[in-house]
């Protein structure tokens, strides 16, 4: 049973082996309690005498003193001996020693009710790559077993699957490599709010209050990404990146890795090629043969609703907008969702897919791209319009 004198030195021992966990698991099997590391002299390290030099009572208060900053800021810390927990990273031979935790639904509702699936990518997205990561992370919204969506709240991929799973009703939950206080990058303050307020999801980090975003803190944050999730999608990654970090810790856990193939010469899908190359990856080919190699169950069918929406289960932004500017009856909003289910695709195809004369569908491309929703190439390929891709 984890007592509150257990909490406590998990905290510290947090602090100290943050870098180096699997140290402080030999350490513990040497004593009956974790706090007895504090109060006896600790074995010695090879290599790091500097971190069994910290193991001293004076640690033991400042973790008390960060506890209750945790308590009063409306957070948890949960130590490796917790029953709160998750056993997915209690499996992984680095385990982090405490994890803090912001969010309404209690540990149990967040890490042991769903599988979690990790979704990641470069910051540097290309609309190819946004409109594949939604594609994605829909498709797990309409999987039997629904899952929640792990991700490293990073511009970029990480983003975008957290706000799209909230769209689509999935629990989702990032992981910092800052302080539980603080979030980075600021400007998903409002995403991290909303992910704070959803049931079964929240905000994680093993970082001790007040910790700054630096770049070695990433590294470390990408482990318990991978470690939580079931499977790892790799949405795009350059040939360098904290994605192929994510990846390659998955694969040491055991985890099932996926990859969204891209261009050759397409450096933001370098890296994707390389993990599937390596066989490190399965390529993705489908949503939904996705969704079922990972066990979730085939997604359901998405049912036209009225006017010519899809419903998959939650607001849909791009669909809202067009129902305040033409009504929600109007012929224009199929004809706008099916240049957004089919990104470059011309108006022969369109005319073909909506069984609408020709002539009609150039008219409605004409108003949607004068009215800000779609854009029209030299070569008559049509797209969703940036902010709405």
């Amino acid at each position: 049973m984890n007592t509150a004198e257990d909490t406590v030195a998990y905290c510290a021992l947090n602090k100290i082996f943050g870098y180096h966990p699997c140290l402080a698991l030999h350490l513990l099997e040497t004593v009956d309690r974790p706090a007895d590391l504090f109060l006896h002299p600790a074995p010695d390290i090879p290599d790091h005498p500097e971190l069994t030099e910290q193991l001293t009572p004076a640690v033991l208060d400042w973790a008390a003193l960060e506890l209750e900053k945790v308590r009063e800021g409306g957070f948890r810390f949960i130590g490796l001996g917790s029953e709160d927990y998750p056993e997915a990273l209690r499996e992984c031979e680095d385990p982090p020693l405490g994890l803090y935790l912001n969010g309404t639904s209690s540990p149990a509702e967040i890490f042991s009710l769903r599988p979690m699936v990790a979704v990641v990518g470069t910051r540097d997205i290309s609309p190819y790559g946004k409109a594949w990561c939604r594609k994605l992370v829909e498709a797990l919204s309409r999987a039997r077993v629904q899952p929640c969506i792990v991700s490293g709240l990073a511009y970029g991929a990480d983003g975008i699957a957290h706000r799209t799973a909230l769209d689509c009703g999935l629990p989702t939950l990032g992981i910092m490599a800052t302080g539980i206080g603080q979030v980075y990058p600021w400007q998903h303050r409002e995403l991290a709010a909303d992910m704070v307020r959803t049931p079964g999801s929240g905000v994680l980090t093993d970082y001790p209050t007040g910790t700054a975003p630096v770049a070695l803190n990433f590294v470390r944050r990408n482990r318990i990404i991978a470690g939580l999730a079931r499977g790892v999608i790799v949405v795009e990654s350059k040939s360098q990146g904290g994605s192929l970090m994510t990846a390659k810790y998955a694969v040491g856990y055991s985890r099932e890795v996926y990859a969204l193939p891209g261009r050759a010469d397409d450096t933001r899908s370098a890296g994707c090629n390389s993990l599937i190359h390596t066989h490190m990856a399965e390529i993705i080919t489908t949503p939904e043969e996705l969704v079922d190699q990972l066990g979730l169950g085939a997604p359901g069918i998405r049912r036209r609703g009225a006017g010519g929406s899809w419903k998959t289960g939650g607001t849909d932004p791009f669909l809202e907008a067009l129902k305040r500017r033409y009504g929600a009856g109007s012929e224009l909003i199929p004809l706008a969702l099916a240049v957004r289910e089919q990104r470059g695709t011309g108006p022969e195809t369109l005319s073909v897919s909506l069984s609408r004369p020709y002539p009609a569908i150039l008219e409605g491309l004409s108003l949607l791209e004068a009215d800000g929703f779609v854009t029209t190439d030299l070569l008559h390929r049509c797209s969703v319009a940036p902010g709405y891709d």
